[in-house]
This record gives C-alpha cells, structure tokens and sequence, in this order.
C-alpha cells in the first residue's frame, strides 16, 4: 500500500451520488453554494472577481463574504479600479472579513503585479497564482476552477477533515490531502467535492459534535462512530428539519 492510501480504494462513484441526492434535497433558503461559486456566477465567471471574493473568503462566513465582495466589485471591477480606491475606503468595504486589513494589502499588491506583469488580467495558471501574496493552493485551486473552467481540486478544511476521517486516505495537511486526491479520486469528480464537502461539512460531518447519525455515506466511512446501529441505511436522505434542528435539540 502506497504511503498515505486507504487499503480498500474508496466507492467514489456511490460518495459522490450520495453526496449531490443530499445536496438536492437539502433546505433552499440555506446557504448551499459557497460565496466564490455565487461570486463567480453572478459576474460570469470574472477571474479578478472570482480571486478577490476566494481571498476575502479566507476565514470568513459565506454571508460576510458574499456581501465584502459585491461592494469592492462595485467600486473596484478590475485591479487598476482597486488601486485607485483609498486604502481606508478599500478597507471599509472589506469590513468585517477576517483580517480584512491584510487581504486589502495583498490584493493592493496583486493588482500592481497583475497590471504590471499580466496587463491586468489574472493569469489562468498554477504557478503564478501561487506566486501572488496571500495566495495559497487553494484559493489558487479555486480561481483555476471557477473563473477557468479548468480541472483542480480545491481542498480546505472541511475535504482535508472528511477525507481523513472517514479513512479515505491518511495525511497531514490541506496540501498534502490534494495531492494524494490527485492520484485516487477520478478526475470528473475534481471540480464537484469541494462543493458537496464543504456543505456536508458544515451540516453533518462537523469539526467537532459530529451527526453521524444522520450520515448519508456512513458505509464509506472508517469513523469510530460509523458501524453504529443509528445509522441510517445507504441512500437515505434527511429531511430539512432533521439536517438542520434534531441535534440542536429543537423538533
């Protein structure tokens, strides 16, 4: 067995079918589509938009994000609209994003780079994104996939949690969990785990008071807590009351 590989290849095809049925089903007034895919969407896939919105994302609640990144779009379509912002206008409209200071500097500083390097433009390229400040894998990832259309996994918290928890594979950081997805996950699924599993996540497979009785892929899942009698059968869908209020102690 390679070093970091699950002994018995995880069933993608069925986690991922699993996954999008409970997406499908779940709640439409909750917040299911992460802030950057909205972003992403709303400005037809606008690559300075779709990087601007991933950096601001960092650390930050969807909602939050959502909102920073259509007031800075509204004043700053471009890098060279950006530079010409005030840095405490800048700064206010970033308001409250974490360390909102921080990302107002490092997009100050892409923006030079992009106007000088790239006329203006965000390069659709690994490499160079990295070499932006503030620009790590998987905002990198992220601006490949929703402003290019290119093939990438963006791996964050919830994917890095997940995938090791459930026995999928056996790493130590986000970066070193992408790199071993590259070689077991099928690339049609690439662009779609991030999503589900951020979602997933969020409502069910939690940091920390887990719901794994409500868990949908619990079958492809090595957690201690997996092989209980509570769990569901395969396939089974929650309904939005039980997804959202059974474990909050609400009916």
């Amino acid at each position: 067995m390679k070093a970091g590989l699950s002994p018995c290849p995880p069933d993608w095809e069925a986690i991922v079918n699993a996954l999008e049925a409970w997406r499908d089903a779940f709640p439409k007034e909750a917040d299911s589509v992460p802030s950057v895919s909205t972003v992403a969407e709303r400005y037809r896939q606008d690559a300075w938009a779709v990087l601007l919105s991933t950096i601001l994302s960092l650390r930050t609640k969807d909602k939050v994000t959502l909102a920073a990144s259509k007031r800075l779009l509204e004043r700053a379509s471009g890098p060279a609209e950006f530079l010409a912002l005030p840095t405490e206008e800048a700064e206010r409209l970033a308001f409250p994003a974490g360390f909102y200071r921080t990302k107002v500097a490092n997009l100050q500083k892409i923006s030079r780079i992009l106007l000088e390097n790239y006329g203006g433009k965000v390069p659709a390229d690994m490499e160079a994104l990295l070499a932006l400040p503030g620009v790590g894998r998987k905002t990198a990832n992220l601006v490949l996939i929703e402003a290019f259309d290119m093939d990438g996994i963006c791996v964050d918290t919830h994917v890095h949690r997940i995938s090791n928890r459930a026995g999928w594979l056996e790493s130590k950081s986000p970066d070193e969990t992408e790199t071993i997805l590259r070689r077991i996950l099928p690339l049609k699924f690439w662009k779609r785990i991030n999503a589900l599993l951020v979602l997933y996540g969020q409502q069910v497979c939690r940091p920390r008071g887990q719901r794994c009785p409500l868990c949908i892929i619990a079958e492809h899942c090595e957690h201690k807590y997996a092989a209980t009698k509570q769990h569901p059968q395969s396939g089974f869908v929650p309904q939005a009351h039980d997804t959202l209020d059974t474990f909050n102690g609400k009916s």
